[in-house]
């Protein structure tokens, strides 16, 4: 079978490519258990500080593959090959470095609950976010109802899920479901210009930041504080806050080792 997953590195940031163009990139079981496998073992490799997932100029993800799912019953079994599939979902989400959706295209049902599962979303003008589950007789499971109310709101979000209504990129900037909107042919490029931005900082802070960032969305604000501030304390006892105020008094570039 050809290889639909593309893994390559640029520097530090690794690059996880859906090459699927024949179904617009529907994310298949194979399909999600490569793009889980190769971002997790970047988030294990010392020399990657940043990831980046992207799809093709047309689609980042038209949604899960129908052909996997349109014979699946409500017996047990079932119910546990599933939730095996819409698991893969989830380990991105716990993914300890940055991971930046390259989005161009069609971002809809599973690939609208993909690019949500990143920490951060490049957009081309071209891009369409969308839930339309409904529309064929099921809703969200791989996270859309929680993470897309979590953005937009329950009124849009009751809308989308309940009408199959699209987002336009302009509209999704708006809403904070994206960071940019730029032009098709540099999407990419803007991906991976933010991740290199993202790269170029000390690793343990960003990632001390990132789990703060998301611990706010599934916990009080009471919570979030002090988780928090239980890892900024935690920050003092690294190498890198040592090297980095040191080289603030000092007038000089700081040289992060991760430590």
């Amino acid at each position: 079978m050809a290889q639909e997953v593309l893994v390559e590195t640029d520097g530090s940031v690794g690059i996880v490519t859906i090459d699927r163009p024949q179904a617009l990139n529907a994310l298949s079981l194979r399909v999600m258990e490569d793009v889980t496998a190769a971002l997790g073992g970047f988030d294990l490799n010392p020399a990657i500080h940043a990831m980046v997932l992207a799809g093709s100029p047309r689609a980042f993800a038209a949604g899960a593959d129908i052909a996997d799912m349109k014979s699946i019953s409500g017996a047990p079994a079932a119910d546990k090959a599933l939730a095996h599939h819409l698991s893969h979902w989830d380990a991105i989400g716990l993914l300890k470095k940055p991971v930046i959706a390259a989005v161009s295209g069609f971002a809809l049902g599973g690939g609208c609950e993909l690019a949500m599962a990143c920490d951060m979303i490049v957009a081309s003008e071209t891009s369409f976010f969308g839930q339309p589950e409904v529309l064929i007789g099921v809703m969200a499971g791989a996270g859309g109802t929680q993470r897309l109310t979590k953005i937009v709101g329950k009124a849009l979000s009751m809308e989308m899920h309940l009408t199959g209504r699209r987002l336009t990129a302009r509209e999704a900037l708006a809403l904070g479901v994206v960071n940019r909107v730029v032009p098709i042919e540099s999407y990419l490029s803007e991906a991976k210009k933010l991740a290199h931005q993202i790269a170029a900082q000390p690793p343990l802070a960003v990632q001390a930041a990132k789990a703060s960032v998301r611990h706010a969305l599934d916990s009080s604000l009471s919570e979030g504080l002090l988780f928090e501030r239980q890892s900024f304390f935690r920050l003092f006892d690294t190498q890198d806050q040592k090297e980095g105020m040191k080289a603030f008094f000092e007038k000089r570039k700081p040289i992060w080792t991760g430590q």
